[in-house]
């Protein structure tokens, strides 16, 4: 058991991507093995963004590692696909692409995440005094961070930027421990600040998730 502050915390957005590499193919594994089509650069320790056609895997984001070079390999740290009924065989094919530069987001003033929770359906039969649920599926998860306004940062910058393109772009959470959070998504950027009187003025971002994050221990 324990207990954790979050002072500390950094953010940073991918800015920068490799090339996309093919995958020949992907294996149902603990972790996934990745063998590539064409020569890359990838080295463990890498993050890269999978595209997948196993829609569980699509659109997360992966540390890399157990490379290896003849065949070129790589294992998706964290990723388990051993499941052949969520990841059926063969099919789970597509492309790795490295992410080659992270922007620290700097002067967070708070961040909040909503989302996630879970989903039913509910039905009756005409006999019965009484309704029922089964669980479907979780809602949508975001989250929301105000920084302080000022539009020369980096991190600004970065948001705004990824904001105007509307591409997909991950997120990472390096936390006090040195644990690391992954998140992949699109981001939204308010850059009108509040103005409340003897409070710093902020703006805000929203980062709407596509899929699962992956977390990493160190």
């Amino acid at each position: 058991m324990a207990v954790s502050l979050p002072n500390g915390v950094l953010l940073a957005l991918a800015t920068a991507y490799g090339t996309p590499v093919t995958m020949s193919a992907l294996s149902n594994a603990n972790p996934a093995t990745a063998t590539l089509t064409d020569s890359s650069t990838f080295a463990n320790g890498d993050y890269v963004e999978v595209t997948s056609g196993w829609s569980r895997l699509n659109n997360r984001v992966a540390r890399v590692t157990g490379w290896s070079a003849s065949p070129e390999t790589l294992q998706l740290e964290g990723i388990n696909t051993t499941d052949t009924e969520d990841y059926p065989v063969g099919s789970g094919t597509g492309s790795l692409r490295e992410i080659t530069t992270f922007t620290q987001i700097s002067q967070i003033l708070e961040l909040t995440s909503s989302g996630g929770e879970q989903q039913f359906v509910t039905y009756s039969f005409l006999e019965q005094d009484f309704e029922s649920q089964l669980p479907t599926q979780q809602s949508p998860m975001s989250m929301t961070m105000v920084i302080a306004d000022d539009p020369t940062l980096a991190g600004y910058i970065a948001l705004k930027a990824a904001a105007e393109a509307r591409d997909l772009v991950a997120l990472r959470a390096t936390l006090p421990d040195g644990s690391k959070i992954l998140y992949n998504g699109y981001v939204s950027f308010n850059e009108t600040p509040t103005m409340t009187k003897n409070q710093i003025m902020g703006v805000t971002a929203t980062f709407s998730l596509q899929g699962r994050p992956v977390r990493y221990a160190t």
